[in-house]
């Protein structure tokens, strides 16, 4: 079914950011962003059946050295975000491109957790051109540079331009960031912006 301008737009007004990235409470985390309803919307065209998922992400100039996880959807249709207890490690949402591939790719991690410092705790300090290192699954590094990092407030989340189509080979770490709220979460993301060189 081809679906309209307007019903896409819908669609990706939809979407929210992450809403729980800290896990300061015993709680374990419960979301991050809503995702589009398929996995079509978040990466046009499908990656190719030859395309491995990531296993590892560095960023060498963060000191960020992490295995990556593969997430999904909660029963509430939020992105899932890496469990408190495995704050070092960065999650791909599978709903997005496979890095490297056409599309958007979505890697997700925590600024810091109940357990202390999390994996993106420094991405605030990204600066414009850095690399970034996604290894997929058969050991092929894929070199990304930053070209943009921003800071949004979770009510006003980008989601077109973080979730929407694109045929370029692109890349977004998503995080937390800012002050907190009256639940202690934060109410800010901090998103960084690659495209793969």
């Amino acid at each position: 079914m081809r679906r309209t301008p307007l019903a896409a737009a819908l669609t990706l007004t939809a979407l929210a950011a992450l809403t729980a990235c800290s896990d300061t409470s015993p709680a374990p985390a419960k979301s991050a962003s809503n995702p589009p309803p398929s996995s079509t919307a978040a990466a046009d065209p499908a990656p190719r059946a030859t395309a491995q998922p990531p296993a590892h992400v560095s960023i060498p100039s963060l000191g960020v050295d992490s295995d990556v996880m593969r997430l999904g959807l909660n029963p509430d249709r939020t992105v899932e975000v890496p469990p408190a207890d495995q704050g070092m490690t960065t999650g791909w949402y599978t709903g997005s491109a496979v890095p490297g591939e056409p599309g958007a790719a979505v890697l997700i991690g925590h600024n810091d957790t109940r357990f202390g410092r999390a994996v993106f705790h420094d991405l605030r300090k990204i600066a414009k051109g850095a690399d970034i290192v996604v290894r997929d699954s058969g050991g092929k590094d894929i070199h990304f540079e930053v070209t943009a990092r921003e800071t949004v407030s979770k009510n006003a989340f980008p989601t077109a331009r973080v979730y929407g189509r694109t045929t370029d080979r692109a890349l977004r770490l998503i995080t937390c960031d800012g002050a907190f709220d009256t639940n202690g979460h934060p109410v800010d993301n901090l998103i960084v912006y690659a495209k793969r060189t």
